[in-house]
């Protein structure tokens, strides 16, 4: 029986204001307010103001990255809050308080994240302009439903095809899968993360390979974990941070995640591997023009993605040739235990981690040794960030020229 398959395509720029920075040089409201709405705002040094009307509230607090802050309320029932201190470059989540009631900013846009959704805002980072939408070939976005069996239900997928996908129709691409971290799930490489702007800007200075990038939501409804549902009992990965400043964008239990479900321990990524590699896989090879076999097939993810990624690559070096963990561990040599077959199998393995990460030192130990062994081992640390969307955007910045140029 032939399953039916819903799609929509949807321009590179999804969402188009999500993925549009604004200039640095002046005080601006964040691209992710809905038009006309002036707040959340960039100040022109960075600091962000936060306004929200509650006249009948006693007490409404702004949320960021899991850190509360008292707002002051005006005359006028609105509450407002600037931080104490310029915030990182970079996206990163918020929610609103009211009266001890955890609430949406109505007048910004929501996302995925802690579990549960948030509201976010783009500080700007003008030397930064790699993950800007230009005036380049871009490619599209769909959002398909595929039938997995292994899980008896209807799933989610976000597909890239770079922009020669549909004027080439004679030509096959190799395919990256891409995951997202804890309490997140397959929107947020495109909606935060903004990959498909990163490869357009990428592919438009000759620096990847045209790819099929597919993101899949690697957990199953219902709870998450422990304590703040994979989040850490309510405290971000910036909790070290200087008072009034983000450092985190909150995708995990805390900066290096080797755990991201909170007090209940270390997953299991059992169902999803199956999942991937029974379904997924297949559907992607039967569905887009893909060249369909090990050394055309990558696999990377942030934190939980990146632990995902190590789980599920290890065990099927006949499926993945590209490794990326993003701020989600490493290899050990130990691990390996047949080297001359994985340096034949294996073409890159890419560990990442923001400096102020404290997996990065042993990350770098980690491709170190791999790299004396013979691996064709690699290291990337994103300067001056933590556990956080930056840190990604750049490691994905940096992973994919790597990928298949062996090809």
């Amino acid at each position: 029986m032939k399953i039916p398959i819903l799609a929509l395509t949807l321009l590179a720029g999804f969402p188009a204001m999500a993925q549009t920075s604004a200039p640095a040089v002046t005080a601006h409201p964040s691209p992710y307010n809905f038009a006309g709405v002036q707040y959340p705002r960039i100040e022109a040094d960075s600091r962000v103001t936060f306004h929200f009307t509650a006249p009948n509230a006693q007490k409404v607090q702004v949320s960021i990255v899991s850190v509360a802050h008292d707002m002051v309320k005006g005359d006028d029932g609105v509450w407002s809050y600037t931080t104490s201190e310029p915030q990182a470059p970079g996206y990163h989540n918020y929610w609103m308080i009211v009266d001890g009631t955890i609430v949406l900013d109505p007048d910004t846009q929501a996302f995925i994240g802690y579990g549960h959704m948030c509201n976010g805002f783009e500080v700007p980072s003008p030397q930064e302009t790699f993950y800007d939408i230009k005036d380049v070939p871009h490619g599209n976005v769909q959002i398909k439903n595929y039938f997995a069996k292994t899980a008896n239900a209807w799933r989610h997928i976000f597909v890239y095809t770079p922009p020669d996908y549909e004027k080439n129709r004679s030509k096959r691409y190799p395919v990256f899968y891409l995951q997202h971290g804890g309490g997140e799930d397959y929107r947020v490489w495109i909606e935060m993360g903004r990959a498909n702007v990163i490869l357009d800007n990428l592919l438009a200075e000759g620096k990847v390979k045209p790819m099929i990038v597919v993101m899949e939501t690697s957990v199953d409804p219902g709870p998450f974990g422990g304590p703040g549902r994979g989040r850490g009992a309510g405290r971000g990965p910036g909790a070290g941070a200087p008072a009034g400043a983000v450092r985190g964008a909150g995708a995990g239990a805390g900066a290096g995640a080797d755990r991201r479900g909170g007090a209940g321990g270390a997953f299991n990524f059992s169902d999803f591997e199956h999942r991937l590699i029974d379904d997924l896989i297949p559907y992607v090879d039967a569905n887009y023009r893909t060249i369909a076999n090990q050394p055309h097939r990558a696999m990377a993810g942030l934190s939980m993605g990146g632990m995902q990624t190590h789980q599920i690559t290890m065990a099927h070096l006949d499926k993945f040739s590209h490794i990326g963990l993003f701020s989600g561990g490493s290899i050990a040599t130990s691990e390996i235990t047949d080297m001359a077959a994985f340096k034949k199998k294996v073409k890159v393995v890419f560990f990442s981690f923001g400096s102020l990460e404290p997996g990065a030192p042993s990350a770098k130990a980690a491709a170190d040794a791999l790299k004396q062994a013979g691996v064709n081992s690699h290291y990337y640390e994103s300067p001056g960030t933590a556990h956080e969307w930056q840190s990604w955007r750049r490691s994905l910045h940096e992973f994919a020229p790597l990928l298949f140029q062996d090809q």
